[in-house]
């Protein structure tokens, strides 16, 4: 059976003094949650602060971003190899604000994809479609599209080793969420579609639902067959908002 992931995307949120009242909370909290993964990918400068007061707990924690390269000439990036030193189980590839905003690719997100996988990393891989393209009735065109670009170049194996992230882009930090219903006929989707590959896979795959998620309604939308949790934007910086999501994944 599946277990359910929440994981927190802090996104470029966070300060010293802050990280740690937001994680002193979320570790007490989490001391009665079972049941359920949980994460949180902060900025790079908060790696260690994160790795100092998470190690040995049950909150694991990962990158948002990372490059395809090992290593190299390439300023300002920062590689798989890295992120391990710091303990980093999860890396975010391919979120739309790194699509929409800083130009990576299908094929850019494939390969940071591979190098996240190389280094040992679980990658979280983010599809979604934006509101236009919902509107236009593409959305599973385009999601297909960001998993092929994936399965295409490492095969379907690749995502026995990772995590998918089903956020529609006119979700996220706009205050919409998709209702259950909605959200779960994509999730369906993509579990079909990969099990058209792998059943196996495709039955083990955790797929998040991320877009708005709260306490409020996290239930409803955990309660779905195909939803696995959640990514985590906004809400992952509220310690008692993250907290009740997490209870929500709980089994």
């Amino acid at each position: 059976m599946r277990e359910k992931l929440v994981a927190g995307n802090w996104k470029m949120h966070g300060g010293l003094a802050q990280n740690e009242a937001l994680l002193e909370q979320v570790i007490a909290g989490m001391e009665n949650v079972r049941g359920m993964g949980c994460a949180v990918c902060v900025p790079f400068p908060y790696l260690f602060q994160a790795q100092s007061m998470l190690h040995g707990t049950a909150i694991s924690w990962g990158a948002q971003n990372l490059s395809q390269h090992d290593k190299g000439a390439f300023t300002g990036e920062v590689s798989a190899s890295m992120l391990l030193d710091f303990g980093c189980r999860y890396a975010i590839v391919g979120h739309s604000e790194r699509r929409a905003i800083f130009g990576d690719d299908d094929a850019t997100v494939a390969l940071k994809f591979e190098a996240a996988q190389r280094a040992g990393l679980i990658p979280i891989l983010c599809v979604g479609e934006t509101l236009a393209e919902r509107e236009s009735g593409v959305t599973e065109a385009v999601v297909a599209r960001q998993i092929d670009a994936v399965t295409g170049k490492l095969g379907v194996a690749a995502l026995s080793k990772a995590v998918l992230a089903y956020e529609p882009v006119w979700a996220i930090g706009t205050g919409k969420t998709a209702s259950p219903d909605q959200a779960q006929a994509v999730h369906a989707f993509i579990r079909g579609k990969i099990a058209g590959q792998s059943k196996d896979v495709a039955e083990n795959l955790v797929i998040q639902y991320g877009g708005s998620v709260k306490g409020a309604n996290a239930a409803e939308l955990f309660a779905m067959p195909d939803i696995d949790g959640g990514l985590i934007g906004g809400a992952a910086l509220d310690a008692q908002e993250f907290l009740a999501i997490c209870r929500a994944a709980q089994r």
